[in-house]
């Protein structure tokens, strides 16, 4: 585990991720955390949600509709500068030139410090979720936008012409659940109140919100017992030279 670092001269930060509710389980906490500070933060939603449901009685266009709006109610909750909707179909995503365009688009567009995104790989850590596709998909382009292509000027030179400058992100962290995490950022009470208020937004997605709760809650605590907090998110942390 690397040693905490002081994060006062930062004030932005950009968390993307595939579906919409992947940024309230995976770091809603530390999002709270920083709306309350003063950052802006900015979600970067790379698929539709179009394929989250089993009920047979809504459609992909609904549920489209439905996601959206729990996002944008989510984010609302958090305190987010903005939602961005990159509209890729959900369930097929890929870490395809385009996807890594349209990331760095929006990170030359808000300009964060940190980055969060998701695991680009299956790591099989688990006893009971083996990872979904679109979430190492994610992963992948996000990491491969912030290096080399937003960086560079001769990378994607449309973004240029559409009036996006270069910029270099500081920090990438992404979301572990602390067996290789090198990064655990605490929290306080109310970073946890406010991300599990976040998660319930997702009305669709979420069919027992005390249960949920508690589980985000206890996890919570347990990463940040690790450090000596009352709570915790963990991350594996990269400081970009």
């Amino acid at each position: 585990m690397t040693q905490q670092k002081d994060e006062t001269a930062y004030s932005r930060a950009m968390v993307v991720v595939a579906h919409p509710d992947d940024a309230e389980f995976g770091c809603s906490g530390t999002v709270a955390k920083w709306c309350r500070l003063g950052w802006e933060v900015v979600y970067v939603l790379c698929t539709d949600g179009s394929k989250g449901t089993d009920d047979r009685n809504i459609s992909s266009e609904k549920l489209v509709e439905i996601r959206k709006q729990e996002q944008i109610d989510a984010g609302k909750v958090l305190g987010l500068k903005t939602v961005e909707f990159l509209g890729y179909p959900d369930g097929y995503l890929e870490p395809s030139l385009d996807l890594r365009r349209d990331i760095s688009r929006e990170i030359r567009r808000h300009r964060p410090d940190i980055l969060i995104t998701t695991n680009p790989r299956r790591d099989l850590l688990g006893s009971g979720y083996i990872g979904h596709p679109d979430h190492f998909a994610a992963g992948e382009a996000a990491m491969s936008a912030v290096y080399p292509a937003a960086r560079d000027h001769l990378t994607f030179p449309e973004l240029l012409e559409e009036g996006f400058e270069p910029h270099k992100v500081r920090e990438v962290w992404v979301t572990m659940f602390g067996e290789d995490a090198t990064r655990f950022n605490p929290l306080e009470e109310v970073d946890v109140d406010t991300s599990i208020r976040a998660l319930h937004a997702h009305t669709s997605q979420i069919k027992n919100p005390e249960e949920s709760g508690k589980w985000m809650r206890q996890r919570r605590a347990d990463l940040g017992a690790k450090v000596g907090a009352a709570y915790a998110e963990a991350f594996r942390a990269f400081t970009l030279s």
